[in-house]
């Protein structure tokens, strides 16, 4: 696809929600544990997009924005009190329970918007660009590397202190089996399967519920309180 120069869209409006969401919550609360992370992401993303790091800027914050909008509209369904995708339910439910880590609600909260909403969220773009996944593959990549190393910043911050983080520590099995790597190998793949049935909606809607309750499985196993 060809760039465009001064292409705009509302990435500032959603890190304004980013923002507000953010002021609007207890810290300690496990939604605004990950979307602090979130945020630090999508400025990332938008510091990159201007200047000039990605080759295509505006599939770059068509791709970027279409992302956000999935996991914003998860909170919006549970303010309006709707259920919001399987993926983000054990979010919402453990948010508040004191037996869960802040690492937790963040991983879990990484494992809802990539393994579910990422792959959507290429559908989403492609549509809106007319364009095939493959033509988004680089951007792809470029936010998913931006996560590999946003994710390891989360663990070297939010895991426990030296004495804590021990091999018999609960948090270090847990959590030890998960790989952000895996997960978007994963999601491109669940992109390119949901772009070639994009006409069978009948099996598009069952791929898209069974990749929904996957992924909620695993958050749930990934919120699993654990002692102090």
């Amino acid at each position: 696809m060809a760039q465009l120069e001064h292409f705009t869209t509302p990435v500032d409006a959603v890190v304004s929600r980013m923002r507000a969401l953010d002021a609007s919550l207890p810290p300690r609360d496990g939604v605004a544990v990950f979307n602090r992370v979130y945020l630090a992401v999508t400025e990332a993303v938008d510091r990159r997009i201007d200047a000039g790091r990605f080759p295509d800027p505006r599939a770059a914050i068509t791709l970027d924005v279409r992302f956000a909008e999935r996991y914003l509209a998860a909170v919006e369904a549970v303010a309006e009190e709707r259920r919001p995708p399987a993926c983000w339910r054990p979010l919402f439910q453990f948010r508040r329970h004191p037996g869960v880590r802040p690492l937790q609600f963040a991983l879990a909260g990484i494992n809802a918007h990539i393994g579910h909403d990422l792959a959507l969220a290429v559908v989403d773009a492609c549509r809106t660009l007319d364009c095939e996944p493959a033509e988004l593959e680089d951007e792809f990549d470029r936010v998913g590397d931006l996560l590999v190393t946003l994710e390891e910043r989360i663990r070297e911050d939010l895991m426990p202190g030296p004495d804590l983080l021990q091999i018999a520590d609960p948090l270090t099995h847990l959590l030890g089996a998960w790989s952000l790597d895996r997960a978007r190998d994963a999601t491109w793949a669940a992109a390119r399967a949901l772009w070639a049935m994009r006409r069978l909606p009948d099996l598009t809607e069952e791929f898209v519920e069974r990749l929904d309750a996957a992924v909620g499985f695993a958050g749930r196993m990934m919120l699993t309180p654990l002692p102090a």
